[in-house]
Parts: structure tokens; sequence; C-alpha cells
């Protein structure tokens, strides 16, 4: 479906396993929290579910009456052992590469809290003109419908609900824990197999192809 509005183009990424590989990071962050605290925590099994809120991860460990502490010891925890192990997704610079060669702006919505999705982002040399964090599903949705967003693109089923919310095209990556048919099953407009591939459709989408 074309973009038909005069408004500038602005399109929407997902951060984690979207524009970023963050699971080493993510995985190296529980495995210290776990040593401090001395609760055991299944590292391997959270990096295979990332994309919901952290408390909504930290509660499969911790009591109630911890989480607002352990959330914010991982958060610190977090930027001493997340940034150097995570690596740009293929085709993430191209992808907003793609947008500006356009004319168009970047705006990064992410679950993530973001004054750490920020220093992901310095750190990997992805330039976002907006960055808003700590959102999830339809919340994702009001924050693109803030910034003009005409297209969201992320890996989960709650990145396609956020699109749908804002009524953005919703494009799914086949790059984080769901497959093609379940990103499509979700109600995604187009499903790619990673970024690399997002230029090109963007061309076509914007020349009403």
């Amino acid at each position: 479906m074309p973009v038909t509005s005069d408004a500038p183009l602005t399109v929407g990424f997902d951060l984690d396993m979207t524009l970023l590989d963050t699971r080493p990071g993510i995985r190296a962050t529980y495995l210290a929290l776990s040593a401090e605290t001395g609760t055991a925590i299944d590292a391997d099994l959270v990096v295979t579910r990332l994309g919901p809120p952290l408390l909504d991860e930290l509660r499969n460990w911790f009591p109630a009456e911890e989480l607002d502490a352990v959330a914010h010891r991982y958060r610190t925890l977090y930027r001493d052992h997340a940034f150097a192990p995570t690596v740009a997704l293929p085709g993430a610079h191209a992808a907003l590469d793609a947008v500006r060669a356009h004319g168009g702006r970047v705006a990064v919505i992410t679950g993530k809290y973001e004054p750490n999705a920020r220093l992901h982002l310095d750190h990997a040399g992805l330039r976002a003109d907006a960055l808003v964090g700590d959102l999830w599903a339809e919340t994702k949705g009001v924050a693109l419908r803030e910034h003009g967003a005409t297209v969201y693109v992320g890996d989960h089923l709650g990145d396609i609900r956020g699109a749908k919310h804002a009524d953005a095209v919703a494009v799914g990556v086949a790059t984080g824990p769901y497959g093609a048919e379940d990103l499509l099953a979700a109600g995604a407009d187009v499903v790619l197999p990673d970024l690399t591939a997002f230029p090109a459709w963007l061309d076509g989408h914007l020349a009403g192809r």
C-alpha cells in the first residue's frame, strides 16, 4: 500500500532484533544480575523471548516486591555488560540510509529503557531523528502517530500491533523470535527476511507498486 500523505516521510523502527542483535549483551547482563542477587536466571531462555517490557521478564525470576529495585539494578548493569557484544543486524545501516535517501526521518520506537537505547544507537553508529523508549505494542502506536510515522518495522508480534494501532504499514522482519508465517498471521502487511531487503521494498512502496 503506497504512502498517500503529503507529510514528510517518517519510518519507525524497533531496536532489539530489528536494528541490533542485543541477545549477547542482554544475556551477559542477566548473568551478572543472577550472580549479584543469587537468583537463578535462565539467561539463554530469556534471550529467546525479547520484546515485552523488562518487568514482564523479571516477574519470572523475582517476587513482586523486588521488581522495581531489580529493574533499576538491571538497567545499571546493562551499561557495563551490554554494549560491547551488541552488533547491528545485517542491513541496519543501509535501511536507515534508505529512509534518508528519500528525504525521510527515522524514529526508533522501542521497549528498551530510553537512555540505554540511546547509548546502543551511539555505540552502533546508528542515527535516529527521534527516539522513544519504554513502549510496548499499542503504546508504540501512540508514539508512531505522534511522530507521523507511516511505516513501522519490527520483529515481534507486539510491533505489528503497534503499527496497526497507528494505521501505519506493518513491516515484519524475521530476525527475531517469530517467523514470516507468524508475523503475517498477526497482521503484517509485508515480511522481509531481514533489513537487507528493506531499501528495495521502500523504493517500491513509495513508488506505489
